[in-house]
């Protein structure tokens, strides 16, 4: 172990830790700190989910009834197009469970440890016996670990022992290291547990137990989890396809007992009626949900942002309202001291890094004292880069030791370090928080209060945030417990500025257009509020305050809630009011936060967006999206990327729906008139190989819509089979089958063989289904727009299936297999014309729907 170097929260020195290098020896010897996954299936599980298909039991049940005629070969066919439909299915569904195994461990805990004396932010699972683990309130412990060094520490370890009062923790002597650590529950412990939650305080602590070897491990419990499907959308797609396997087990035993008993050939019609139930039975729509829901996940990470709950994505086209905290969302959060003010309001404008005259020394320094000495915060950086660039704290800094904090609570907006220095001196107390906090702490009188209150507002109204400074001496033997009872002199305001990100003006402008309000809350001071409300491009006319709402009355509060737009100086539980009360007007909200005390208000929004870079574990824990960058921008591309999915979602469910009408259309009316039959099994089967890859690749695939941001919310109980969809998916249908019926009577009529009439017919069908997937690439874009939209997907299946096509005309043991005859230069011409009508009917369809849709939104 190489010497020590950081400081550690009780002010002692903290260890270098590893190094990167014995790190990964030990996590490769060890390896990784992560419990074994209950949520992965194996391809084993997959196969004996995909030979549970009705799809694939009745391709099966096809291939018996060919043995039993005695047809040997198109039994072995089915039994191949079987064998097909199990490594679709397991490609589809493996390639599903990776991004999901790649998402876990993405939106796995993060933990900040010390490793060759730097700070890093890690995976969880990357963290190795011997890791110095950085602690801070609102962390998750990702292992078990020894406390090296403590202030004030307290941890929630219910998920171990089911008790949910915090207990305290202290610091390990060095010979409790040898010691065999104790057991989860009890107070002033020096071990902190996988699995615990720092509720407050800060720590450093040595990891002796990671993984199944850790507490939790040896009990084995999950930490974690991500739902793989959304349940309103997989309960509705369960419904649908329960309802047409139903109704396709019906038509289907009508159909063989109607053929048996007009033909008197039985065998031919349990074919016939197998066939007509495969026509019938969409299964395709699970795995396009499933494929659909995970891969938009990924796609949504690589926009930087973490999907930790699957139905976020089916809640995200919903969104009316936005929440968003203001420091490091709309700003960079990299503040910088801008301005200082004296006790008496006299304002000193800071213009560069070196020392001047009215810099106001004591004051920078107080404001330094009053910070960690090794901060994560911003503001706690800003502060002390400024005391250090102007030379303030190095002369006396090795004499002071800190004794003790006083953080923050929701009576008491401020926090003090007391300090001890060189022997005899009384105690040096260092206290910032909110201006009107720190007023009171210094008992302000009214003509103090006021110059105060007038700095404040001056800066404000630059966009500057305000903090105020104190300090206070004590000389007593005992501190006492709350920093209330100091008697604190007031030293001056700090003003800091967090410039806007670049990125926010035309993302509120893309949510306006969405028609998605934005509403900012923040614990600013209401004039900043407003400043960067209107640098946002939000309006900015009034900032309601967290005491205004306070004295408000509830259906007072419940309307200048719904009608705001900027909130200030507002405390974390009045965040949860907002939400409540946006909810309970019918908005469906989205939310963002970072802190321990942002995840009930996390939680109750219908989305919670978590900050995952400031954010701590337990905000990402209650949020749906996890944003990697804290950046606004973000959210407005995960709207439009959760839209875009959805868009596609309905594309691929419509194409669906169209493309099983003409299927069952024709493989039921030639039994219904005595005809010769058209569609088999294997046709059917050979048509579910082109069905499946244009779903769950080129429809996923496609590019959002030129609307899709142009428009408003989705409603959050629109189903997504509704109405629309469905009727506007049946006349495509019915559209198909008018114009392969209509080259299927034609072929009638020229008296051709059964063999080239069923070739033509197919064909046509074939044409008329790749016409359909031009037709549903976009709702917005014209034919044209469409056909020249790129997509790598749509290429390969239009180079695949001709390519098919022309390999069961050309190749003898497939025509034979397929019952085609010969087809001729006009035929080839026929089946063309019958594309070409399809989409010569349904674009005009599409765009008087397309307008219709536009002037219904304009109302």
């Amino acid at each position: 172990m190489n010497a020590p170097s950081a400081a550690s929260p009780d002010g002692a020195v903290a260890p270098q830790g590893l190094t990167d290098q014995e790190a990964a020896r030990r996590l490769a010897a060890e390896g990784f700190n992560e419990l074994p996954s209950s949520g992965h299936r194996s391809g084993f599980a997959i196969v004996r989910e995909v030979l549970q298909e009705p799809m694939l039991l009745l391709l099966l049940g096809a291939g018996l009834i060919y043995l039993a005629l005695g047809d040997r070969t198109e039994a072995i066919v089915l039994l191949v197009f079987a064998s097909l439909s199990i490594v679709i299915t397991v490609v589809q569904e493996s390639r599903t469970e990776r991004v999901l195994e790649s998402l876990r461990n993405l939106t796995s805990p993060r933990a900040l440890v010390i490793r060759d004396g730097r700070r890093l932010r890690i995976a969880g699972r990357e963290v190795a016996r011997g890791d110095h683990l950085v602690l801070n309130e609102g962390d998750r412990v990702s292992a078990d670990a020894y406390v090296l060094s403590c202030r004030d520490l307290y941890a929630d370890e219910s998920l171990l022992t089911g008790e949910s009062a915090p207990v305290s923790k202290i610091a390990a002597e060095p010979s409790q290291l040898q010691d065999r650590p104790p057991r989860p529950g009890g107070e002033g412990q020096a071990v902190v547990f996988a699995g615990s939650l720092i509720v407050r305080g800060s720590a450093i602590a040595q990891v002796y137990a990671t993984g199944p070897r850790s507490e939790v491990g040896r009990i084995g419990q999950s930490l974690a989890s991500l739902e793989t499907s959304p349940p309103k959308l997989r309960a509705q797609t369960r419904r649908v396809v329960w309802l047409f396997a139903v109704a396709a087990g019906a038509v289907s035993l009508f159909v063989a007992l109607l053929y048996g008993l007009l033909r008197g050939d039985w065998l031919e019609g349990a074919l016939a009626g197998v066939a007509l139930g495969m026509a019938m039975l969409p299964e395709e729509f699970p795995v396009v949900l499933a494929v659909f829901m995970a891969m938009g996940a990924w796609r949504i990470s690589q926009a930087q942002v973490l999907t930790r709950r699957a139905a976020a994505i089916e809640t995200l086209g919903s969104a009316t309202v936005i929440c968003t905290d203001k420091t490091g969302t709309l700003t960079e959060n990299r503040m910088s001291v801008a301005a200082l003010a004296a006790p008496d309001g006299q304002l000193v404008e800071v213009t560069g890094a070196g020392a001047g005259a009215g810099d106001l020394p004591d004051l920078a320094l107080t404001a330094a004292l009053a910070c960690d000495a090794a901060p994560s915060d911003p503001m706690e950086r800003a502060f002390i880069d400024y005391a250090q660039a102007r030379g303030l704290m190095a002369p006396s800094a090795a004499e002071r030791t800190l004794v003790k904090t006083y953080g923050v609570s929701s009576d008491c907006l401020a926090m003090s370090n007391v300090w001890r220095g060189a022997a005899g001196e009384p105690l040096l107390v260092a206290a910032k928080g909110a201006p009107e906090t720190i007023a009171q702490l210094c008992g302000l009188s009214p003509e103090d209060a006021s110059a105060m209150s007038g700095a404040m507002d001056a800066m404000a109204e630059q966009g500057m945030r305000v903090l105020g400074v104190a300090r206070a001496r004590w000389s007593g033997e005992a501190l006492p417990d709350a920093q209330t009872a100091f008697d604190f002199e007031f030293a001056g305001l700090v003003g800091l500025r967090d410039p806007l990100r670049d990125s926010v003006p035309d993302a509120v402008r893309q949510f306006k257009s969405a028609g998605i309000r934005v509403v900012m809350i923040t614990g600013d001071h209401p004039a900043t509020a407003r400043a960067i409300a209107r640098m946002a491009g939000l309006p900015a006319e009034r900032a309601v305050t967290g005491s205004e709402l306070a004295a408000m009355g509830e259906a007072e509060k419940a309307g200048v809630i719904r009608h705001a737009d900027v909130f200030a100086r507002i405390m974390p539980e009045q965040k949860l009011e907002i939400v409540r009360a946006l909810k309970a007007a019918g908005e469906v909200v989205a939310m963002t936060g970072d802190g321990v005390n942002d995840a009930p208000s996390l939680k109750a929004a219908d989305i919670g967006i978590a900050m995952g870079g400031r954010g701590t574990d337990v905000a990402r824990e209650a949020s749906s999206i996890v944003l990697m960058s804290d950046d606004f921008a973000s959210i407005a591309q995960v709207v439009r990327l959760g839209r875009r999915i959805y868009d596609n979602l309905q594309k691929a469910m419509s194409f669906i729906f169209a493309v099983h009408v003409p299927i069952a259309a024709l493989a039921l009316t030639p039994v219904a008139f005595g005809l010769p039959l058209i569609l088999g099994p294997v046709h059917i089967a050979f048509l579910e190989m082109i069905i499946d890859p244009v779903c769950s690749l080129v429809f996923e695939a496609e590019e959002s819509e030129q609307d899709v941001m142009r428009r408003p919310p989705r409603e959050p109980e629109a189903p997504l089979f509704s109405g629309s969809l469905i009727a506007w998916g049946l006349l495509q249908g019915i559209t198909a089958f008018a114009v392969t019926g209509g080259v299927f009577a034609f072929a009638l009529t020229r008296g051709l063989p059964d063999d080239e009439i069923r070739a033509l017919t197919f064909f046509s069908l074939v044409a008329a289904i790749v016409s359909l997937i031009f037709v549903n690439r976009s709702f917005s874009s014209s034919l044209a727009q469409a056909v020249l939209r790129p997509s790598r997907a749509l290429i390969a299946v239009m180079i695949a299936v001709p390519a098919l096509l022309a390999l069961t005309l050309l190749w003898p043991l497939a025509r034979g297999l397929f019952r085609f005859g010969p087809l001729h230069g006009d035929d080839i011409a026929l089946v063309l014309g019958a594309a070409a009508v399809m989409i010569g009917v349904l674009e005009p369809v599409k765009a008087v729907i397309r307008r219709m849709s536009v002037t219904a939104r304009a109302r």
